[in-house]
């Protein structure tokens, strides 16, 4: 039998209270194996905590695919942007609406929660060392 995730179990345990309405959400929660409570809340349309943003989110989701598009942009250009110039241009948008600053770690979390984007350490490059060494024989 294909395991079931639980929140499948909870949509057809909804399903179930809709079809016959002397069903008791207790009942209900007992036979599917849900917590009542959560059977409760989302009979009375409250959405999942993974449905719904962040209580700490600055900027609203137009802004962060703008930021997006903008590096995606940058990018194409070969300007690589730094994570200072990503927070850079979220306190621009958020200084429009007098809104305050992102914190120190946004930018970080930011560039993670977007599948698009991802980092890279930049070294600086030693021409002289590079002139001498095997390029065959790579070293740490």
């Amino acid at each position: 039998m294909p395991s079931t995730s639980k929140e499948d179990i909870i949509v057809l345990a909804l399903k179930a209270l809709k079809r016959d309405a002397t069903l008791k959400v207790n009942t209900t929660a007992k036979i599917y194996g849900v917590n009542r409570m959560t059977l409760t809340r989302r009979r009375d349309g409250k959405p999942t905590r993974c449905d719904t943003p962040a209580n700490s989110r600055k900027l609203t989701d137009l802004e962060e695919r703008t930021i997006v598009q903008y590096i995606i942009e940058l990018y194409t250009r070969t300007f690589h942007p730094r994570l200072c110039y990503v927070e850079d241009m979220a306190n621009r948008l958020l200084r429009e609406r007098d809104a305050p600053p992102v914190g120190i770690r946004w930018a970080h979390n930011f560039v993670k929660r977007q599948p698009e984007l991802r980092t890279r350490f930049t070294r600086k490059y030693d021409y002289q060392r590079a002139k001498c060494e095997d390029p065959k024989v790579i070293r740490e």
